[in-house]
């Protein structure tokens, strides 16, 4: 039956993909999906309260990716860290997944942050290490691979590119385990712009690269999300051996993911949120060496992710959390910080289309039904 959407009508799918969960973790390349957290909609909440999670739900959904053969990337923007979720709530989720992690085999890496800071003022650079070695301390307590997030706090403390080197220098000495090195650029998050000490990227990019290139060590990949494939490729071949890339573009991750004949990117990716299942069988695909099969798989992904992650693409949350309500994930629309009203019903409606589209929900009428709901409420069903 027709469903008279905001931009037309739309005959749903009838049928999902057949992807079935327990097949093997991908070899060819490391991939995690940095998953969303799920609210509880019936906590008695203001907007100045802590994020009241729904803990069954959200671990529910790691066990959901791990099943499929992802790793989870935990406590990131995905999560909403610093978009609803505090530093309190993003510790008790690390411990909370990581005994889940080791009770199911799953893998799992943790953001690591400054984010206990306030918000606002200039903190000394002693307490921005302070903070980063604080929540450090918590990742590995728990046995999760702690991925460094940009701070920040270390934006307003920093002088320049010397301030970064003493912080990073620093962090990975005291760090048990190579770690995560996180770039991600102001498209996802306006407050980190200048990182690594400048504005222009072929300085920030050089003092990003001499942290590395310091302590190779202790650095087990870095993740970049600065949407600039070229600038990724060019990162990737200066690395030293041995230290991995992990790509962080939702909008060239196939090509990114596939490589060249000079290497390739790992992932680590908030598109394979709503696309995990799909993923890893494309990235399986990969391993068997075909690599057009890899790209037919997940190349037609590519519009939705663009879709989601289109500016303000720090909002591309609210998209994430609606496929996962559309595919039976989670029983509400719902989101910490009340995030579910930052996107139009449009681009909610396109999501809806191009998801369904993919095959992507595992059950094209549970979406449907709820698709219409959500017209309803906005008194748009016809």
């Amino acid at each position: 039956m027709t469903i008279h959407l905001p931009q037309g009508p739309y005959m749903p799918r009838a049928t999902p993909l057949d992807l079935a969960p327990g097949a093997p973790a991908p070899t060819s390349r490391t991939v995690f999906s940095a998953a969303h957290v799920v609210a509880d909609p019936y906590a008695d909440i203001s907007p100045d309260d802590p994020a009241a999670v729904d803990w069954d739900s959200t671990l529910a959904f790691r066990r959901h990716l791990w099943a499929h053969g992802l790793g989870v990337a935990e406590a990131m923007d995905t999560a909403q860290r610093g978009m609803g979720l505090d530093w309190a709530g993003a510790a008790e989720l690390i411990r909370r997944s990581a005994a889940e992690a080791k009770a199911v085999g799953g893998r799992i890496a943790c953001g690591v942050g400054t984010d206990q800071l306030p918000a606002d003022g200039t903190p000394a650079l002693a307490e921005v290490i302070a903070a980063y070695e604080e929540q450090l301390a918590l990742a590995e307590e728990h046995g999760a691979r702690p991925i460094l997030m940009a701070s920040r706090a270390l934006v307003r403390a920093a002088r320049g590119p010397e301030d970064y080197l003493t912080t990073y220098a620093h962090l990975l000495r005291q760090a048990s385990e190579p770690v995560i090195l996180h770039w991600l650029g102001p498209m996802f998050d306006p407050a980190l712009e200048g990182y690594w000490g400048s504005a222009d990227l072929d300085e920030a990019t050089d003092t990003f690269l001499k942290v590395i290139a310091e302590h190779p060590d202790k650095v087990d990949g870095i993740k970049i999300s600065l949407l600039d494939a070229a600038r990724e490729i060019d990162v990737r071949r200066r690395l030293p051996g041995g230290v991995r890339c992990y790509t962080g573009d939702d909008f060239h991750y196939p090509e990114l993911i596939a490589g060249d004949e000079r290497g390739f990117s790992h992932a680590l990716l908030g598109i394979f949120d709503p696309l995990g299942p799909l993923a890893a069988h494309a990235v399986r695909v990969l391993d068997t060496g075909d690599v057009d099969g890899f790209r037919a798989l997940l190349d037609p992904t590519v519009e939705l992710s663009r879709h989601l992650f289109r500016p303000p693409t720090r909002f591309y949350k609210t998209g994430v959390v609606f496929l996962a309500w559309l595919s039976g994930h989670q029983d509400h629309f719902t989101m910490v910080g009340g995030l579910q009203s930052a996107r139009s019903l449009p681009h909610l409606a396109k999501a809806y289309e191009l998801a369904d589209g993919l095959g992507l929900f595992p059950d094209p009428e549970l979406a449907e039904h709820r698709m219409r709901s959500l017209l309803t409420v906005h008194g748009g069903a016809r």
